[in-house]
C-alpha cells in the first residue's frame, strides 16, 4: 500500500460506476476516498471506502479540496465532465498541486464507448492541441459500421432517476449543494418522473413523425439539440440560449436553403421536457416565415434520421461522429473534437445551406481510428457489462505514467505517432 497512489473521486456518472472502479483500484493496492456532494454520492460510494461530505457552500470548495490533498496525500483526482463549477475549481486546484486529474465523458464515439483522458474533455481536451497530421494523416483500416441505437438508455435512465430521488431525500443533510442546473434536484426528480410516465405517448409520436420525414420526397438537414442543462454543453453555446440558436439556424435556413428542402430538429434522447422544445420550434419556423418547413422529433434513436439527411447541424454533440463516418456534410456553431478542416465544415451557415461542403472521407476514419486507439474505450458507464468492460481496462490505464494520447506528440511525426499508439492499442486489446 506504501507504493500505492491516492485517488479522490468527485461526482461521477449516475450509478455504481465510480464505487467499483475504486474497488478494482484498491484491488491492486491503491487508496481511494471520496468527497461527496449529496445523498446519492454517498449511496453509490462503497461503505468500506473513506468518504468525506461537503455539505457547505461553494464557495467552501477549494479550501476543503487543499485540506483534502494535503491531509491525505492525493496523488490523483477522478471526475466526470470537467465543466461544471465545482470540478472546474478542482481541476485549477490540481493543476497547482501537481496533481494527475483524469477526466471522463461519455464517448466521442457513443454508443459502445466511454471517453477517458488526462486534465479535460471536449473544448478542454489535449487532443484540442494535437495537429492534424496527428489525428487524421494515415490510412487506417476502415472501422466497423457504427450501431444504430444510442447504447445503454434505458439504464442510464434508471440510475439517473434513482439518483435524482435520493439525492432530493437527502438534501437537508446538503444543505450548501447547488447543482450545475438551472432548476433544484427535486424539481428535476419530478421532470424524470413525469418523463417516464408520457414515455409511450413519446413514443408514438416519434415513430409517427419520423415515419413521415421518411416517407418524404423532400431532402431534409437535420439539427441534433443538446441537452440545455448539461454544463459542457452550456460551455461550448455561443448563442444566448438555446431558443437563440434554434432562431437562428432556423433563420439562416430560411434564407438560404432551397425552397423545397426541410429543417428537422431532433431532441436528445434524454430530453427532460425542462424547455417546451417544440414550442420553441414552431415559434422560431413561424418568425422565419417556413413554418411548413420545419418538423420537430423528440428524441429518439439517431440512425434512422441520419439515413438520407443532407446535412448535421449542431452546436457541439458527438452525434454528429455518426454523421461524418456516413459523410454527411457537418457544421458545429462551437469548437469540437472534430472541428478539424478536413472534417467539419468552416462555412458560413448560410453558406453551408445553400451548398454543404462534405468532410474528407480518408481523414475521418483516420480520426475515428486515432481516438479507438487512445480515448476511446469499449464499455459504458450504466451497465452491468459495460461497467465490467471498461473497469478491465481502467485501472493499468489510470496508474499509467502518461495519457491516452502518450507523454507528447513532438518527439514523432504525425503518422508515426499514431501508429505507436494503434501500436499500444492493439497489444493492449490482445493481451485482455
Amino acid at each position: 500500500m506504501a507504493d500505492g497512489r491516492t485517488f479522490l473521486f468527485l461526482q461521477g456518472p449516475h450509478g455504481p460506476f465510480f464505487g467499483a472502479l475504486a474497488r478494482a483500484l484498491v484491488a491492486g493496492g491503491d487508496r481511494c476516498l471520496r468527497a461527496g456532494f449529496t445523498l446519492g454520492d454517498r449511496v453509490f460510494w462503497p461503505r468500506s471506502l473513506p468518504y468525506v461530505p461537503h455539505q457547505t457552500g461553494p464557495g467552501d470548495w477549494p479550501a476543503q479540496l487543499a485540506a483534502i490533498i494535503a491531509a491525505q496525500g492525493v496523488t490523483d483526482i477522478v471526475l466526470y465532465g470537467d465543466t461544471r463549477p465545482l470540478h472546474r475549481m478542482a481541476l485549477d486546484l490540481a493543476r497547482a498541486h501537481g496533481v494527475t486529474a483524469h477526466v471522463f465523458e461519455e464517448g466521442y464515439l457513443r454508443p459502445w464507448w466511454a471517453t477517458y483522458e488526462r486534465g479535460g474533455a471536449n473544448a478542454n481536451s489535449p487532443l484540442m492541441d494535437l495537429p492534424d497530421a496527428v489525428v487524421t494523416g494515415a490510412d487506417p483500416d476502415a472501422p466497423a459500421e457504427p450501431p444504430d441505437h444510442w447504447g445503454d438508455l434505458r439504464q442510464h435512465i434508471f440510475w439517473g432517476a434513482l439518483w435524482h430521488l435520493v439525492t432530493a431525500l437527502g438534501q437537508f443533510r446538503y444543505p450548501g449543494y447547488r447543482p450545475h442546473r438551472d432548476i433544484g434536484v427535486a424539481a428535476e426528480a419530478r421532470l424524470w418522473l413525469a418523463r417516464i410516465l408520457r414515455w409511450p405517448l413519446t413514443a408514438v409520436t416519434r415513430a409517427w413523425r419520423t415515419a413521415a420525414i421518411r416517407r418524404s420526397a423532400r431532402p431534409w438537414h437535420l439539427c441534433l439539440l443538446q441537452l440545455d442543462h448539461d454544463a459542457a454543453y452550456r460551455a461550448a453555446l455561443p448563442d444566448a440560449d438555446t431558443a437563440a440558436f434554434i432562431a437562428r439556424v432556423t433563420a439562416d435556413f430560411a434564407a438560404a436553403a432551397p425552397r423545397h428542402h426541410l429543417l428537422v430538429f431532433k431532441a436528445h434522447p434524454l430530453d427532460d421536457d425542462r424547455l417546451p422544445l417544440a414550442r420553441i420550434v414552431r415559434t422560431a419556423a413561424r418568425d422565419a416565415g417556413i413554418a411548413d418547413r420545419v418538423r420537430f422529433v423528440p428524441g429518439g434513436k439517431l440512425a434512422r434520421l441520419l439515413d438520407g439527411a443532407s446535412s448535421v447541424v449542431t452546436v457541439s454533440s458527438t452525434g454528429a461522429q455518426a454523421a461524418l463516418f456516413r459523410g454527411l456534410p457537418v457544421w458545429a456553431a462551437a469548437r469540437t473534437v472534430y472541428s478539424r478542416p478536413a472534417l467539419a465544415s468552416d462555412q458560413g451557415l448560410r453558406a453551408f445551406f445553400t451548398a454543404p461542403r462534405p468532410p474528407d472521407r480518408a481523414a475521418y476514419l483516420a480520426f475515428r481510428a486515432f481516438l479507438l486507439a487512445t480515448s476511446q474505450l469499449p464499455g459504458g458507464f450504466y451497465s452491468a457489462r459495460g461497467r465490467r468492460q471498461l473497469i478491465r481496462r481502467l485501472p493499468d490505464r489510470l496508474r499509467a505514467g502518461h495519457g491516452p494520447y502518450g507523454p507528447t506528440t513532438a518527439r514523432r511525426s504525425g503518422a508515426a505517432e499514431r501508429q505507436h499508439l494503434l501500436a499500444l492499442d492493439r497489444a493492449d486489446r490482445a493481451g485482455e
